[in-house]
C-alpha cells in the first residue's frame, strides 16, 4: 500500500492574484474557451473571426466580448503576435502535482515529458503540441529557468496548453525519483549516448528526459535516467531542434508495442 504523502508540484493559484495574461490564435483561443479550467475574463476579435466561433458551437456568452480590429488586437498582444483576429484575456491554469502524472493501468502505455531547463516558449510550445498529438500523460518542468504560461507558449502549443497536465516543480532531480517511484523508467534523450533510441524497450511506463536549448542533460539529471539514448540521423546534420527530437521520439515510442517490466 502506498504511503500518502504531501502533494508535490505547482500548488493552485490564489483566486484573483495571479496577473492575466492574453491568448491569441485561432486553435489556441478556441482551446483555452472550451478548458471549464481556464478562468476567461474578457474576449477581443474581429467581427469575422468572433462570428466563425459562434458557428462552430463554442459558447461565449458568459464573457465580455470586445469587438476590436487589427490595430487594437496589435496593441494588446505586439504587432508580430499572429493573433488570427483573436485575443483572449485569462488567469493562469490551476497547477497540478506529480500525483497527476501516476501510470494509469487502463492504458497501453504512460508517457511523461520531463524537461531540463528548457528557456525557448517556442520550443516548449511545440512540444507541447507533440505531447497532445502522441497522448502524453504530461509535461514535467522546474519553475525556475523555465518559462511560464504565456501567450506565446500558448500560440506555438496550438491549443495542447489546456489538455496536456503540466507539473512544475522546485527540484527536476527529486521528481524524476519520485516518478521512479511510481513505476515510471526514465530514458533520457542524449546525442552522444551508444544505444538508438529504436533498440530500447523499457515497457510502458516512460519518463523521456529531454535537455535544453544547446546545452543538453545536465549531468545531475543524466545521473537520474535508467538508460539514455539516441535518435539516429543523418551524418549531414549533427543534431536536431530539441521540439523536432520531441516529437520523433514521441512517435517512436508510442508506435512501437510494449510489454510490461519489472523494475529491479
Amino acid at each position: 500500500m502506498r504511503r500518502k504523502s504531501k502533494p508535490t508540484g505547482s500548488a493552485p493559484p490564489a483566486p484573483g492574484r495571479d496577473p492575466t495574461f492574453y491568448i491569441y490564435g485561432r486553435h489556441a483561443v478556441e482551446a483555452a474557451l472550451k478548458n471549464p479550467e481556464r478562468e476567461k475574463r474578457q474576449l477581443y476579435g474581429r467581427p469575422k473571426a468572433l462570428a466563425a466561433l459562434g458557428q462552430s458551437g463554442i459558447e461565449t456568452l458568459s464573457l465580455k466580448i470586445e469587438t476590436a480590429e487589427n490595430r487594437r488586437l496589435a496593441g494588446l498582444v505586439g504587432p508580430e503576435a499572429p493573433h488570427q483576429g483573436l485575443v483572449l484575456e485569462v488567469r493562469p491554469l490551476p497547477g497540478r502535482h506529480l500525483e497527476d502524472l501516476e501510470p494509469d493501468p487502463l492504458l497501453p502505455r504512460n508517457i511523461v515529458v520531463a524537461l531540463d531547463q528548457l528557456s525557448d516558449p517556442h520550443n516548449i510550445g511545440a512540444i507541447f503540441r507533440s505531447a497532445a498529438a502522441f497522448g502524453a500523460r504530461g509535461i514535467l518542468t522546474t519553475h525556475d529557468r523555465a518559462p511560464g504560461e504565456t501567450g506565446v507558449l500558448a500560440k506555438a502549443a496550438s491549443g495542447a496548453l489546456e489538455v496536456v497536465p503540466w507539473v512544475r516543480v522546485t527540484n527536476l532531480a527529486s521528481a524524476l525519483d519520485k516518478l521512479a517511484d511510481m513505476g515510471y523508467w526514465r530514458l533520457g534523450l542524449e546525442g552522444t549516448a551508444e544505444k538508438r533510441l529504436a533498440e530500447v524497450d523499457l515497457g510502458s511506463d516512460l519518463v523521456l528526459v529531454l535537455g535544453g536549448e544547446g546545452r543538453g542533460l545536465r549531468p545531475r539529471t543524466k545521473a537520474k535516467c535508467d538508460l539514455l539514448a539516441r535518435l539516429e540521423i543523418s551524418g549531414d546534420m549533427a543534431s536536431l531542434n530539441v521540439s523536432n527530437a520531441a516529437a520523433v521520439a514521441l512517435y517512436e515510442l508510442v508506435g512501437r508495442s510494449t510489454r510490461p517490466l519489472r523494475r529491479l
